[in-house]
């Protein structure tokens, strides 16, 4: 099948951009043994039949360095102690994701209209207008915006689908902003990893 080289160019370079995202935000995995808080401006809705919280109002949920902000926020345990999390952002603003790395002083960071936590498969689903950075030091080292981007923590690998259509970028393109690497985290680095679904489909 022929590809126009201007298609494998760009794929190429999402490629590259998420393999390089994916090896620097593996998540502290620490976090997964704390226990997790909830807190809400507005009183919380709590149904312990159905396992199912509700939260309103500049909501924080937290476990270990994980934060994920919202103004609402659904949290719904399984019957085999698994955790679900919807957090919904305002008109002001987007529900938000914050978790360090297992090393160094790096946090990725992430936004969007809404977000989807899964304990289970642990996976991250931002939805809308997202946004996820690596921050090194306070600085934002690497960017990655789309419609819809998608975290699995196990594989530590990230998929986009198409941006945001705005009047700056009217064809929805999928956008990457890579940060070059230090020399130490080169050397210790992992292989690129792109995922699949940016793959040239056979």
């Amino acid at each position: 099948m022929y590809h126009h080289p201007h298609h494998l160019v760009r794929r190429a370079w999402i490629a590259v951009a998420l393999g390089l995202m994916a090896a620097a935000a593996a998540a502290d995995k620490s976090d997964r043994s704390k226990p997790m808080t909830l807190e809400s401006d507005k009183p919380c809705t709590v149904d312990l039949a159905r396992q199912v919280s509700i939260c309103t109002g500049n909501v924080l949920i937290a476990q270990g360095t994980l934060q994920i902000r919202a103004d609402r926020l659904e949290l719904r345990e399984t019957s085999d102690g698994f955790r679900q999390a919807l957090a919904i952002g305002s008109s002001l603003a987007q529900a938000s994701y914050r978790q360090r790395r297992e090393v160094g002083d790096e946090y990725v960071e992430g936004r969007a209209d809404r977000v989807e936590y899964d304990s289970r498969n642990d996976t991250l689903r931002f939805i809308g207008s997202a946004v996820v950075r690596r921050v090194r030091g306070g600085t934002v080292a690497d960017e990655i915006s789309g419609s819809q981007i998608v975290w699995d923590n196990l594989a530590e690998v990230f998929t986009v689908q198409g941006g945001t259509v705005t009047p700056d970028n009217p064809g929805g393109r999928v956008r990457a902003v890579i940060a070059p690497r230090e020399p130490a985290a080169s050397a210790a680095g992992s292989e690129l990893r792109p995922s699949p679904a940016l793959g040239d489909r056979r």
